[in-house]
């Protein structure tokens, strides 16, 4: 509870920075008490508790993801405290905006409440619609705006609808007792209607396979530190609710809807993969990405009843640490040579060896290629999966896999097999120590992965 409320003074707080004309204290300051927040969080360790009226509950499983959700907004902050260096006069509003998406993102974590999941989860959208479209004069940008809140306006429609028709069955918005209900011998298609309709308004939220077509174009046309911000936070926070969700209603779901988590699974790892072959924008081909590495997530949500959230937090915290190390070195090429295709990095391995190495591990533990977290995250998964029953799955997830590693690999031709240009590759100090954080992290999860997974 006192993360959340902290959290929501820090958002305030950046605002009354801006009020005091201070601006340059912003980035620090963001920095600073999101560093505070986090040691506060993690203060809440075997403390579990619950506040407003049962609605909010802390437990292990909240104060992990919690953690790692903060720890992804600081690394976010950090890149753009350089990255808006040239937007001095609306800095204020981006840091907060930010802060309010972490605030989203810890209502969704610790909800205990579908009505208060519900205000977690249009916090966090409200905020990233007006990031998403944050660059005025830019059309592509005020596309994405657009077309995230048309998108995402249908979908908080499907979850504000599913809430009230299991509302209408149970009388009650509380998790407890819904799933009491759902253990009945009775249960009422009023309230299987309402579960699937919130099913679909999550499947969105994640941008898996057929709720995925918002994210190409929005990844593409939303400022690059957003998309970063999205493509991590959002998908992690948004995993981990889903996981909640499901793993509250015990072996109600995998009975009822075993089958379509099943196709939505297959559905990504086929979508994702195979349509991140043919791009040439480096934005869309990591929407791509996680929309495919949103199908082997969702391998761990097929049973979730039986499924370790420990595995979720592994895997969610690899791919986080692996693509904001790898959109902390795109970002510095985008700046410096005014394109966002594959072929900018064209030559990097000439021009800028170390950089190029960089991006190329960061590539790997995208693919899955040991010994970076990537790797024993899949592994994880899998392994799990088949315990469980699931090895045609699984089998689906392996040769995704094995196509994955080819458009992963159009990164690492362009830097190493073509011509370099004259352009040279600038990278800050903030941008430097971001990349080196995510790599040694993902290195150091992948090589002793008991760090995470033997949390809980």
């Amino acid at each position: 509870m006192n993360t959340l409320i902290y959290t929501s003074v820090l958002g305030f707080g950046l605002m009354v920075l801006e009020v005091l004309k201070l601006r340059k204290w912003i980035s620090p300051a963001i920095i600073l008490g999101l560093s505070l927040i986090f040691g506060i969080n993690i203060h809440d360790w075997n403390q579990p508790g619950s506040y407003m009226g049962n609605m909010l509950e802390i437990s292990n499983f909240t104060v992990a993801f919690n953690a790692l959700a903060i720890f992804i907004t600081l690394l976010i902050a950090m890149l753009a405290s350089e990255y808006y260096s040239d937007e001095e006069h609306h800095i204020s509003d981006y840091m907060a905006i930010m802060t309010f998406v972490l605030c989203g993102a810890q209502m969704m974590l610790g909800y205990a409440n579908l009505v208060l999941f519900f205000i977690g989860i249009e916090t966090l959208s409200i905020s990233l619609y007006a990031l998403s479209g944050s660059k005025r004069f830019d059309a592509k940008s005020n596309e994405a705006g657009f077309k995230y809140f048309l998108m995402g306006s249908f979908a908080s429609g499907f979850l504000l609808f599913g809430i009230a028709l299991m509302y209408g069955a149970t009388q009650s918005f509380d998790l407890n007792k819904l799933a009491e209900y759902a253990m009945g011998t009775s249960v009422s298609p009023l309230f299987l209607t309402g579960l699937l309709l919130v099913l679909f308004a999550l499947f969105f939220k994640v941008s898996a396979a057929p709720f995925h077509f918002w994210a190409p174009d929005v990844y593409e046309g939303a400022p690059s530190i957003i998309t970063a911000f999205m493509s991590t936070l959002v998908k992690v926070v948004g995993f981990a609710a889903f996981y909640k969700f499901l793993h509250v209603f015990g072996y109600l779901i995998p009975v009822k809807f075993d089958w379509l988590i099943t196709l939505v699974a297959i559905l990504s790892l086929v979508t994702g993969n195979l349509s991140a072959l043919a791009q040439e924008n480096f934005k869309r081909l990591m929407a791509y990405s996680g929309i495919s590495h949103a199908g082997y997530l969702l391998i761990g949500l097929v049973g979730a009843a039986a499924f370790p959230s420990s595995a979720i937090l592994y895997y969610g915290l690899g791919y986080s640490l692996s693509t904001i190390g790898a959109f902390a070195i795109a970002m510095a090429v985008f700046k410096s040579t005014g394109s966002e295709s594959i072929s900018a990095f064209n030559g990097l391995g000439k021009k800028n060896p170390v950089l190029a190495a960089c991006l190329t591990a960061t590539m790997l533990g995208l693919a899955g290629i040991p010994p970076f977290a990537g790797f024993f995250g899949k592994f994880y998964i899998f392994s799990e999966a088949i315990q469980n029953g699931h090895f045609y799955l699984v089998l689906v997830g392996i040769l995704s896999s094995m196509i994955g590693i080819y458009y992963y690999m159009k990164v690492v031709i362009a830097m190493y097999a073509k011509p370099a240009n004259e352009t040279k590759i600038e990278i800050s100090l903030t941008n430097q120590l971001v990349m080196w954080l995510c790599l040694v992290l993902v290195l150091l999860i992948g090589i002793m992965p008991s760090l995470v997974t033997g949390l809980f």
